[in-house]
């Protein structure tokens, strides 16, 4: 009988190789302060680039949590069911300090070394890193109750995963949820209609529905509700300090396009106890401190998955054969590889450097403090934004095995919607930085400070940087302009720290596709005499 099924030219597994080796990502860790954390960074790598990681991301989104509202008597419990290795990614994130560590820690670089091991982990699995990125972006919000935070902040940056329901004293370490938004407002927070009823000990009693509460086995919540003096920040348990129960009541678990390893939950609360974070009626500015910490990590997901989606190509294009040679060795595929690759390093380069904003916000420094507030905005449009057509086209990379669930695209393509959403979808994120600019015109002098430094260097960032500025005198119209001009900056910013940064062949390449007008509207449309090679040189250094 002849041999019909004899196997060729397919790719092997893209396993067993070092996530973290990624020039782009070192670089930026070396030059933003945290170099000394390197050597935790690749061990970290390795881990998330094993068979065993891949394997337990795989599972726990095959196999999503189940919502138990009641136990087999009866009792209201309201529990979130998860797979087991859902524990061994977040014992493993916690353990690495993921979450709220670096807020204990002095080290300068602190913010920078997490920010590098939550892109590099996020590349396993991106619906744990939820609940990991809520814990993180907890601590500055809670700091506004400094009784609260003194109690529960050693907690939420301990190093100790301990699932469970139980008293917060009684636990090794705690995770924070965030739940804020309502069906009838959505990112329109003022609009909540939750009330909080003073108790008359210093306590509230909160009553409401929240349309989406994100990881709602979490220990601890911040939250949003209307108290006497307006729209007003809380904390509430999950277990009361006398042991019972909080009325915290899951309706259902969202069924959601991708996170699926995540829960996301309707919550009602029914008289529900909770603790008042900051002052009655300044509940918006007291959690929008969270709301910064949570666009970083939407910054830093959407680059996470843009390397993963990169690497992936590579690795399939390099291995797989057509029409006599490689495909990485095909010019077109090579023009599509080196496209993704300007996107990916650009997203890696500036979440890496608002990290290290974050870094010397906490040290004091006020102009990062102004940076950081536009950056953040624009980049978490822009990036975001980018993140699923990036998906796309490393999927189609990989042709129809990239339509199967097996090669691990499918996930990756669903996951990428979701940093654009989070936390203010397009339009909230392009608004947001038109109030960033009006409230506070210092951010648009720091913003114009960082990219002057690579004023002079590069024509295409030259004349977009003055493009910027005439945009920004003319204020015809600047709402229903608002997309381009973010989108403008976000790339004016990136472009500027490529070119201080990066090799010639990166920065000259992306600057003219994305700055110059050199680039079609799809990825692979880069204009001739681009370095593909060097470019993807650098893209190459994960690849058996």
């Amino acid at each position: 009988m002849p041999q019909t099924h004899e196997v060729t030219n397919q790719v092997p597994p893209h396993h067993g190789y070092d996530a973290a080796a990624d020039p782009a990502l070192l670089e930026a860790i070396a030059r933003e302060g945290a170099e000394w954390a390197t050597p935790d960074i690749h061990r970290l790598g390795v881990l998330a680039g094993s068979e065993q990681a891949a394997e337990w991301g795989r599972l726990v989104n095959e196999n999503p949590p189940v919502l138990r509202t009641h136990d087999r008597y009866g009792n209201r419990i309201d529990e979130v069911e998860f797979h087991p290795h859902w524990h061994d990614l977040m014992g493993i994130a916690v353990g690495n300090g993921l979450h709220a560590a670096p807020w204990r820690d002095d080290r300068p670089g602190a913010h920078v070394a997490r920010a590098a091991k939550f892109y590099v982990w996020g590349q396993v699995e991106a619906g744990h890193t939820c609940p990991v990125s809520m814990t993180y972006a907890a601590v500055p919000a809670l700091r506004a109750a400094p009784d609260l935070a003194g109690w529960l902040e050693p907690l939420l940056a301990a190093r100790t995963y301990d699932f469970g329901l139980r008293q917060p004293d009684t636990k090794h370490g705690l995770i924070a949820g965030m739940s804020m938004t309502e069906k009838q407002g959505g990112s329109d927070v003022r609009a909540n209609t939750t009330t909080a009823v003073p108790a008359g000990d210093g306590t509230y009693r909160l009553t409401g529905h929240k349309w989406f509460t994100s990881a709602p086995m979490s220990d601890v919540f911040l939250t949003l509700a209307q108290a006497p003096g307006g729209l007003s920040c809380f904390l509430l348990p999950r277990i009361l300090p006398d042991g019972s129960r909080n009325r915290l009541l899951i309706q259902r678990l969202k069924d959601k396009l991708g996170n699926r390893s995540n829960a996301s939950a309707e919550i009602e609360y029914d008289e529900a106890f909770g603790w008042l974070v900051g002052e009655e009626g300044r509940g918006v500015s007291t959690i929008i401190e969270m709301v910064n910490m949570t666009r970083l990590d939407c910054v830093l997901g959407a680059a996470s998955g843009m390397r993963l989606g990169l690497v992936r190509a590579v690795h399939h294009a390099t291995h797989r054969h057509a029409f006599g040679k490689a495909l990485i060795d095909q010019p077109l595929m090579r023009n599509v590889l080196a496209d993704l690759a300007l996107e990916s390093e650009a997203a890696t380069a500036v979440a890496l450097r608002l990290a290290g904003a974050t870094d010397r916000v906490a040290a004091g420094n006020t102009d990062e403090a102004m940076l950081r507030r536009l950056g953040l905005a624009v980049t978490k449009y822009w990036v975001c934004k980018r993140a699923p057509a990036h998906a796309a086209e490393a999927l189609e990379c990989l042709g129809g095995n990239g339509y199967i669930e097996e090669s691990g695209m499918p996930r990756l393509y669903r996951e990428a919607p979701l940093s654009s959403i989070w936390e203010g979808s397009g339009n909230v994120a392009a608004l947001d930085s038109l109030r960033a600019m009006a409230r506070q015109p210092e951010t648009v002098e720091a913003f114009f400070d960082e990219v002057g430094q690579a004023a002079g260097v590069n024509r295409h960032l030259d004349a977009a940087a003055a493009g910027l500025h005439k945009q920004l005198a003319d204020p015809a119209e600047i709402e229903f302009r608002a997309r381009q001009l973010t989108e403008t900056m976000a790339l004016v910013l990136q472009g500027s720290l490529l070119q201080r940064h990066a090799p010639a062949a990166v920065a000259d390449a992306f600057c003219a596709s994305r700055l110059g007008g050199e680039h079609g509207h799809a990825f692979g449309t880069l204009p001739t005499g681009i370095d593909t090679a060097a470019i993807l040189d650098r893209a190459r250094t994960v690849i058996a």
